[in-house]
């Protein structure tokens, strides 16, 4: 599952369209800051190759998340090679940028992203919104991301990743997906005729998601592309907003965990987290970048996701 080629955690996780593949890089608390609190917006913020409805939408969320984090976040660490980089020829394009929860904050990191690439059939664009907890709570995770091969048709991923097993922890879906109703806005959105469940081939992707993730394709056939701005602007602006200001309102919080908890939650999160570089980063960068650019943005996600290197060389 690759959005951003890793939109960094799962983003890496859900397979895309086509063979062309995504790339992000995080970077951890290094001493390499490049930008204050008070500097302007990296080019990653702007999102430049999106149609202008997702564009609009994925701007606001993204204010939504930094406006309710607050000073909750770190200035950027990402160097200037990852937080913008091509390929050779220039048929690819990506912006990465990440910041990190302070020293009392619930939040790991926030990873915004987009990837700009010609494929066989037209272009590919995948912008990609990423929040990551830290092991100080084990409430679910945000991710909300675009993945759009044509004018008139969008893949959208959006989800609270949960951090346990629901099976085994009923108060946990209790908690963050019953009382939350968050079915009813997956509900809303598959009403619609041009929507259609999106299926991830990978049943270890799909084992990821909580049970009231939206993956879908919006698809609304050829020439209309007036409907699907339509359908972003309305029902699913509504939709995506309504499902940020939930996980802003009840995960963005400090629970206090025991040790042992602790120690589950950082080994959950960090098996996701290797099996995503494992299965699409590793796989599928090299063919996008070259083996220079592919080798540092996986050493700049394994040093974020405290994944050992391997060593391993691209050809």
């Amino acid at each position: 599952m690759s959005s951003l080629a890793v939109s960094c955690l799962l983003s890496p996780l859900l397979p895309r369209p086509g063979s062309a593949v995504a790339v992000a890089g995080c970077k951890s608390r290094s001493i390499r800051v490049h930008a204050s609190m008070t500097s302007p917006p990296p080019p990653v913020a702007e999102f430049p190759y999106l149609p202008p409805a997702q564009r609009d939408l994925m701007v606001e969320v993204l204010s939504m998340v930094e406006t309710g984090l607050g000073p909750q976040l770190l200035p950027s660490t990402v160097p200037s090679d990852v937080l913008s980089y091509q390929n050779p020829s220039g048929s690819a394009h990506g912006a990465l940028d990440i910041r990190y929860g302070g020293r009392d904050s619930t939040v790991d990191f926030i990873l915004e992203s987009w990837l700009h690439c010609q494929i066989p059939t037209g272009v590919l664009n995948i912008a990609t919104l990423f929040v990551s907890l830290n092991s100080s709570t084990d409430a679910p995770h945000l991710l909300m991301e675009f993945i759009q091969g044509s004018p008139t048709s969008l893949v959208l991923l959006l989800d609270l990743i949960p951090r346990k097993d629901v099976v085994l922890h009923p108060d946990y879906l209790d908690e963050f997906y019953h009382q939350t109703d968050l079915d009813k806005q997956r509900q809303v959105l598959a009403k619609l005729p041009q929507v259609q469940p999106y299926m991830s081939p990978s049943l270890y992707v799909r084992s990821i998601l909580s049970p009231t993730a939206i993956v879908v394709n919006i698809n609304c056939g050829d020439g209309e592309q007036t409907v699907l701005e339509e359908i972003i602007r309305g029902k699913l602006n509504m939709i995506c907003k309504e499902i940020v200001q939930v996980w802003l309102r009840l995960c963005a919080k400090t629970k206090l965990l025991s040790e042992v908890d602790q120690d589950i939650l950082v080994k959950r999160d960090g098996l996701i987290k290797s099996k995503a570089i494992e299965i699409d980063l590793e796989a599928n960068l090299p063919r996008m970048f070259t083996p220079e650019v592919a080798s540092r943005v996986v050493r700049e996600i394994k040093e974020a996701y405290k994944v050992q290197d391997s060593g391993k060389k691209f050809v």
